[in-house]
């Protein structure tokens, strides 16, 4: 059973509440729980700060009653369901603080982690205000929406970087290239319990990068199957290796290692053992400090660690937009809906990507978004 984290901001105090998601794709979860975990929200390191905003809500040429500029909008009272993402779910936790402040506890956000894929579900059967992903939604999932009459417009929010990370005592390891990656994380290194068992599929391929790889023991942690994470994953190092050896229907990763919907969990997991591997967003790497260490990644142009400035400037191969969807009935229907995305796409709510510690968009893709946002 994977545990999915919700939190409720009430009044002045934030209460974390768990729901259970299930194991399969094809099982729904519910608000209700009885399993006390929770997961918190990285910390940055470096806020993004706002200038004083307004408290009248502008379109973006500046006419009032869209929430679609860089003003704070006036918030509408009522209660809003936010699910997916545990990569987006950090910015929507503190955009949710942000409007339970702003509203004087009358805008209540409650905000769940249990994956893009698990939150897709949930979203299109009509269980859900908003769904924060790590990924695009698939056509398959926007057929299930359609067919259930539900709505949405898509919002690109934030950028991160996908970052593949080991203890910093692994001294053996600072690069990476895609071809090692497949050789110790793809479908043809089930069963490798070491480094060096990589090191023969790693000479087939191609790799070049910290090869040979060290005799020690490879203890891997990532996000499972029901993460846009693993998703981004795939498609950065394995997707196309794994079809061009093995054909199509191939794409996944190796089966034998710990994953867990909880990135809190996989970064503890990296932090117990010398020589692991892993991968999570930018976001949850970046606030353990010096506790982790970052592997720099070779898509064929060198070695680019992942920062706030590489992700920013296209410079590391694994950047990534992250997004929320949301319904467009709910939003009509429910102010608190609207409000809340509103207070998002502001500049004071959009800081909270950087506050979350991801890379804010460009001003150009802001304005689009935020466009998208006033023409549903």
């Amino acid at each position: 059973m994977k545990a999915s984290t919700k939190r409720l901001f009430a009044g002045a105090i934030v209460a974390s509440l768990v729901v259970a998601a299930c194991g399969d794709d094809d099982e729904e979860s519910t608000p209700e729980t009885e399993a006390p975990a929770a997961t918190e929200a990285p910390a940055a390191t470096e806020p993004m700060t706002s200038e004083p905003m307004t408290t009248e809500p502008m379109t973006t040429d500046g006419e009032g009653g869209g929430g679609a500029g860089g003003e704070t909008p006036e918030l509408a009272s009522g209660n809003v369901f936010v699910t997916g993402s545990s990569t987006v779910e950090p910015i929507s936790i503190r955009v949710g603080e942000l409007a339970n402040e702003l509203s004087g506890g009358e805008l209540l956000v409650t905000v769940e982690g249990p994956g893009t894929g698990d939150g897709f579900q949930k979203f299109c059967a009509g269980e859900a205000d908003i769904s924060d992903a790590s990924r695009p939604i698939r056509e398959e999932e926007a057929q299930t929406c359609a067919d259930n009459g539900i709505e949405f417009v898509e919002l690109e929010v934030a950028i991160d970087g996908l970052s593949v990370i080991t203890n910093p005592n692994n001294s053996a390891i600072e690069c990476l290239d895609v071809p090692g990656l497949y050789a110790l994380l793809g479908p043809e290194s089930e069963g490798f319990g070491s480094w060096s068992d990589a090191n023969d599929l790693a000479a087939e391929v191609g790799a070049v990068q910290s090869v040979p790889f060290p005799d020690a023991p490879l203890v891997v942690f990532g996000p499972g199957e029901e993460s846009g994470t693993y998703d981004s994953f795939v498609e950065f190092a394995i997707a196309d290796l794994s079809e061009e050896r093995l054909g199509e229907d191939n794409d996944f990763t190796r089966a034998d290692y710990s994953s867990s919907p909880n990135d809190n969990l996989i970064v503890e997991g990296i932090e117990s053992a010398d020589t692991s591997l892993g991968w999570v967003g930018y976001a949850f790497f970046q606030a353990e400090g010096d506790r982790l260490k970052g592997i720099a990644v070779d898509a064929g142009d060198g070695c680019v660690a992942p920062t706030a400035e590489t992700i920013a400037d296209g410079s590391y191969p694994f950047a990534r937009s992250l997004y929320i969807y949301v319904s467009t009935t709910a939003a009509a229907e429910n102010p608190a809906v609207a409000s809340y995305v509103d207070l998002y796409l502001s500049d004071e709510g959009i800081a909270k990507v950087s506050d979350a510690g991801y890379v804010q968009i460009p001003e150009d893709r802001l304005a689009a978004t935020r466009d998208a946002w006033a023409a549903r």
